[in-house]
């Protein structure tokens, strides 16, 4: 259930403001927004005729902007035949709705911008299922300008309201029964994802999540390392329902790769809310794997961002932890000079430099990956039956074989194992 649909074969032209309130810090400067917020809506196949950042230093209740900025919005979308404003910002109910009426076009903020992105990216059943979760839980909240028969009121009696009752409140609770019928078709695919998990957890194959600001890179590096063809473009918010793939590290070992909805700053808290469940991969990793965007001018700012996202998650701390890769790409797209002083900068702080488009530094990172995963093992000599071919076959495919020696009637191994897979072991004596 889209609050807009905008995305047709016929580009309808928008104007993308930043308010840049006085006194309102952001972790990203007022060009950068502005530039994002164009990347977003192009995003949805707009045509983004006209940018501006405007200077807010006393935010009006009604309408946000002063009338001045109101007057030349209006008079450049006259001029340039625009049907559509974008605040990049978020609107009131009531500051939408008199901008609308002010200016005669529609008007959207940021989290509708959003809302509409995902709601044409989302492919899967639980991808959709958010999607219209997070509509409606905005929707619900600017009733006064979504229906246009709020002013009646409707009498009679029976189980759709008593004498009397609004039409925004049977509204509301109209939005109310379809919020509590997607949460719980929500808890059963959120059950789904567990079982999956749980089997993943008895082949068992470790899992790393890549994580990462929007348009970093994360779909293209993670089809080069797995052979896959999942959707990667140059263009914000491509991948919105999780991928996994299974790939062979240089050791031998598998690992299962997982690729993520790349984070934003100012994400909508509807979005932040109906998403948790497509992050829960991410908790649920043995490696967070931080890719960043290392061409980007916001590269630092974008990185804070991903941070915060992962503490808010219950990752504490995690830059400083072993079970945390962070991967500096797009490396092809900087001069010589530098790259070269990124790599000396990063070379003793376990940082990886890669293109996910030319490989360069694909063996490195798998590397690294491989080292990562095995800090989480121990070393063991473990004694087995010579006869005993299953338990063998299955140490070898859940361990890394270090030594083996054959005796007359057992074998005796020294593997690196991890503690799950050695309890797993005990229950097979």
């Amino acid at each position: 259930m889209p609050v807009v649909n905008f995305a047709t074969k016929l580009k309808v032209k928008a104007g993308v403001v930043f308010p840049e309130i006085y006194g309102q810090k952001t972790v990203l400067s007022a060009e950068a927004r502005l530039e994002e917020a164009s990347g977003l809506a192009q995003a949805i196949n707009l045509d983004v005729v006209y940018r501006e950042i405007v200077h807010v230093r006393e935010v009006k209740p009604a309408t946000l902007v002063g009338q001045g900025v109101i007057d030349r919005l209006a008079a450049v979308a006259a001029d340039e035949n625009i049907g559509l404003i974008i605040f990049d910002t978020s609107l009131t109910p009531i500051q939408q709705r008199n901008l609308e009426k002010k200016l005669q076009i529609k008007v959207i903020d940021r989290t509708a911008l959003i809302l509409e992105i995902f709601g044409e990216r989302a492919q899967t059943k639980e991808g959709k299922l958010q999607v219209e979760l997070a509509h409606l839980t905005y929707q619900r909240s600017r009733l006064v300008r979504s229906w246009t028969h709020l002013e009646r009121q409707r009498g009679g009696a029976g189980f759709l309201g008593g004498p009397g009752e609004t039409q925004i409140e049977l509204d509301r609770r109209i939005i109310d029964d379809k919020i509590l019928k997607i949460k719980r078709d929500l808890e059963k695919v959120k059950k789904t994802r567990q079982i999956q998990r749980l089997a993943r957890q008895r082949v068992p194959y470790p899992v790393a999540a890549f994580v990462g600001y929007t348009n970093a890179g994360k779909s293209t590096l993670f089809n080069m390392l797995s052979g896959s063809s999942v959707l990667a473009k140059d263009m914000l918010f491509a991948t919105l329902d999780p991928s996994m793939r299974k790939i062979l590290l240089p050791s031998g070992k598998n690992v299962i790769l997982s690729d993520t909805v790349g984070f934003i700053s100012d994400l909508p808290h509807e979005l932040i809310m109906a998403f948790r469940a497509t992050l829960e991969e991410v908790l649920a990793a043995d490696l967070v794997i931080h890719i960043r965007d290392v061409a980007s001018e916001n590269t630092k700012q974008q990185r804070q961002d991903v941070l915060h996202v992962l503490e808010n998650l219950g990752f504490k701390d995690i830059q400083n932890s072993l079970q945390y890769i962070e991967v500096l790409n797009k490396i092809d797209l900087l001069p010589a000079e530098k790259k070269a002083e990124i790599r000396r900068k990063t070379a003793a702080t376990g940082m990886v430099c890669v293109s996910a488009l030319t490989g360069e530094g694909r063996d490195k990172l798998l590397q690294l990956i491989d080292e990562r995963l095995a800090d989480g093992l121990e070393i063991e000599e473990i004694r087995i039956p010579a006869a005993d071919g299953r338990k063998l076959a299955w140490l070898y495919a859940h361990s890394e074989v270090l030594t083996r020696t054959d005796e007359e009637d057992d074998i005796v191994l020294t593997v690196r194992i991890s503690r799950p897979d050695r309890q797993q072991l005990i229950k097979m004596a």
